[in-house]
């Protein structure tokens, strides 16, 4: 069967479906499975690949969609997140969209079922396999490149004002798992947790990554966190968000900038 993430059963499209992706790293995927001419709409976030969506009709954001102009695309299909679309905005989709798709990867291998979902759906069989293949591949080399080196404790922060950090039960701390980086704190109310950089468990802390997005972090950021007594001895440095945080076809380049970064990182 193919089902998304919230067990919603969807039947294989049998004519040329007119697809809107909420989504970025969705919109690449869809994009690089060959479905470029179906995509008729996109968020003003869905950059990549540049080329194709510079002329695809944008419909707002991931959280402040334009219903109206998204209902003037006549969509066939929706592709939305848990994380990044608002629950009321896709409750209001669904009034007027048939079919609303809900995705949700919690770690890399949760691709998987992206790739055969939008394969299936959208009778992109071959393209989902190759993916899939890639991916798997991915997996085992960054494990394989990784798994002798010793366990370091992370903090991943993706906003300044207030600092937050990436939770346990999230797709980034899967990823980072992968290549044996654990993110700190081990658990907390929210998924995306605000830090104050004083907390006892900084004790444990190894490496301090601040990410590209959704907050651009640059060097004086990381001259402000160094200046810092609390954190005098943590590594601190930038890392490229994209490749940690966009499933869907980047998920196996993401895993080997991973594993290049682990590898080369000083203990």
């Amino acid at each position: 069967m193919l089902t998304d993430a919230i067990g919603q059963v969807f039947q294989p499209c049998h004519v040329a479906p007119r697809i809107v992706s909420l989504v970025p790293s969705l919109t690449e995927l869809l994009i690089d499975m060959g479905l470029a001419e179906n995509i008729v709409g996109r968020t003003g976030f869905c950059v990549h690949p540049r080329e194709f969506l510079q002329t695809l009709p944008k419909v707002g954001g991931t959280k402040d969609v334009h219903l109206e102009k998204l209902r003037s695309l006549r969509p066939t299909h929706v592709v939305v997140n848990v994380d990044e679309n608002r629950i009321e905005q896709v409750n209001k989709i669904r009034t007027f969209v048939p079919n609303v798709i809900v995705t949700h990867p919690l770690q890399p291998e949760d691709n998987q079922g992206l790739f055969q979902l939008f394969g299936g759906l959208f009778g992109v069989q071959h393209q989902a396999e190759k993916l899939s293949s890639q991916l798997q591949a991915a997996l085992q080399t960054a494990r394989a490149q990784t798994q002798h080196l010793s366990q370091e404790h992370v903090v991943y922060c993706i906003w300044r004002n207030p600092w937050m950090a990436v939770g346990r039960n999230t797709y980034i701390s899967a990823m980072l798992r992968a290549v044996g980086w654990h993110t700190l704190p081990e658990s907390a109310d929210a998924r995306y947790p605000m830090i104050q950089f004083n907390e006892a468990w900084f004790a444990e802390v190894h490496r301090i990554f601040l990410s590209s997005e959704p907050y651009q972090f640059r060097d004086k950021h990381l001259r402000e966190l160094s200046g810092l007594p609390s954190l005098a001895v943590k590594i601190i440095q930038l890392i490229d968000g994209k490749m940690v945080s966009w499933y869907g076809s980047r998920a196996a380049a993401g895993l080997r900038y991973l594993a290049g970064l682990r590898t080369s990182a000083m203990p």
